[in-house]
């Protein structure tokens, strides 16, 4: 196995780690933890694929764990969040976010159903550019969805006192970010569909 494949595995390795952690409210700044271990998985993304391309290490089975991996990292990321969320009470859009969830999941299933249709027909599909946009913009909410949450943790703490206009804000900035994220994951669907329209006409 080469490495990009490892890295491929060690990001999906590190997702009951992160979950754990992210959940594990005994465990002190279990937030920060998890957003460290989350940092680290999404980084792995970012190197597997140049070094493949940079020393022709591309395989088949980088092509279908690197997307798969991905996927599994962002929906257990977000059912998680979409647990701790409902109870915020600054945060006005915990039903907007779980439909969000619901609909990215979604679409991951979707996408990966689509995948497992075309290595039927001995065809592998490698992610799209906007399937790549989609995915960072996916690990740049779950990291700020994270930092609010240990910020939080923090201030209740210390008994610091944050105007509750300030949180609300925040709250409002996520909402923005979710929208913009959910956008790009079902515009990314139809992009993939549509360049891969031959494994449906199969």
């Amino acid at each position: 196995m080469n490495l990009p494949n490892k890295l491929t595995v060690f990001r999906t390795i590190c997702i009951p780690f992160f979950v754990f952690f992210l959940l594990a409210h005994f465990v002190p700044c279990n937030y920060l933890i998890a957003l460290i271990v989350f940092v680290i998985a999404s980084l792995t993304d970012l190197f597997d694929g140049k070094i493949a391309r940079k020393y022709n290490l591309i395989t088949n089975f980088g092509k279908f764990m690197d997307p798969l991996a991905d996927k599994l990292l962002v929906c257990a990321a977000l059912i998680s969040l979409d647990a701790l969320f409902t109870a915020d009470k600054f945060y006005k859009g915990s039903v907007w976010f779980t439909v969000s969830v619901i609909i990215i999941i979604s679409r991951e299933i979707f996408i990966s159903g689509f995948r497992i249709l075309a290595a039927d027909q001995n065809v592998v599909l490698a992610a799209g550019w906007w399937g790549k946009v989609k995915t960072v913009l996916q690990m740049v909410m779950t990291i700020i969805m994270i930092i609010y949450l240990q910020a939080k943790d923090w201030i209740s703490t210390c008994n610091l006192k944050i105007p509750n206009a300030v949180m609300s804000g925040v709250g409002i900035f996520i909402q923005l970010l979710v929208a913009a994220t959910l956008f790009f994951t079902v515009f990314s669907m139809i992009d993939y569909v549509i360049k891969n329209k031959q494994v449906l006409k199969n």
